[in-house]
């Protein structure tokens, strides 16, 4: 283990031999951290939070702070972070809250740019982007592949569906179903991210089927049930479409349109 003769790691806090702490950091005695994890100068990992292999945190982060939540009274409550994340300058993940369950859950491949925010109680998936500044709201959930450009904001208790694309600068305020762009202020739908669907191995005959749904969906006259019903009914048993139209159904907020 490489901790540099000025950090401070309290006891309790178990640290796997292969792990490096930079300078002036400081680790909390509830802390785990997991192999060949680097933990840079003056980063912060406090709380119960548990980091697992090959993350990346970088100076001046503050990863399992307390939640900025005022009905928040001290309760145990934890962060669990995966494995590979870049974790960059002054981002601030939270630990969760006892009314939202009480954990802050990462997964694995992500990049948190600098000065982003992952408030208490959120999900965030495996391989993001949260570019500079993003803030997530609490009690946020992002799928899988969501990239979220810069100043972009997500509103408490809102989703945001796999592969999909927030434009920099946008003010999400309800779901974002997957597949899909959204850009503004307030975020409104902008089309399907192709680019995104065409990177991660979506074949022709899958995009053709994703951008046919999302003309019925989003472009037709049809009620979005009439249009849930007939979706189900042409493309039931492709895995793309029961993804788009499942997180649809499930929607508490409303989608953005």
């Amino acid at each position: 283990m490489a901790v540099h003769s000025t950090a401070i790691v309290a006891p309790g806090a178990k640290l796997h031999p292969s792990v490096e702490v930079g300078p002036y950091a400081v680790i909390g005695p509830d802390v785990k951290v997991g192999e060949g994890t680097t933990i840079g100068p003056h980063a912060v990992v406090e709380g119960d939070t548990t980091l697992g292999k090959h993350n990346r945190i970088w100076q001046f982060a503050s990863v399992g702070a307390a939640p900025q939540d005022l009905k928040y009274q001290g309760e145990a409550t934890t962060l669990v972070v995966g494995d590979g994340n870049q974790i960059r300058e002054f981002t601030t993940l939270h630990r969760g809250t006892a009314g939202g369950g009480g954990v802050t859950r990462i997964g694995n491949q992500n990049l948190f740019m600098a000065y982003s925010h992952v408030a208490h109680d959120c999900v965030v998936g495996s391989g993001c982007v949260l570019a500079n500044s993003v803030a997530l709201a609490g009690h946020v959930e992002i799928s899988d592949h969501v990239i979220l450009g810069g100043l972009a904001a997500v509103h408490q208790f809102t989703r945001v569906g796999r592969h999909a694309f927030v434009a920099a600068g946008s003010m999400v305020v309800m779901d974002v179903p997957p597949f899909c762009t959204v850009q503004g202020d307030r975020a409104e739908l902008a089309g399907l991210n192709t680019v995104g669907l065409t990177r991660h191995g979506f074949t022709a005959e899958q995009v053709a089927r994703v951008k046919e749904a999302y003309r019925v969906l989003f472009r037709s006259k049809l009620g979005l049930n009439e249009a849930l019903t007939n979706l189900r009914a042409e493309f039931k048993g492709h895995p793309e479409i029961d993804l788009l139209l499942d997180f649809i159904a499930a929607s508490k907020r409303g989608l953005t349109r």
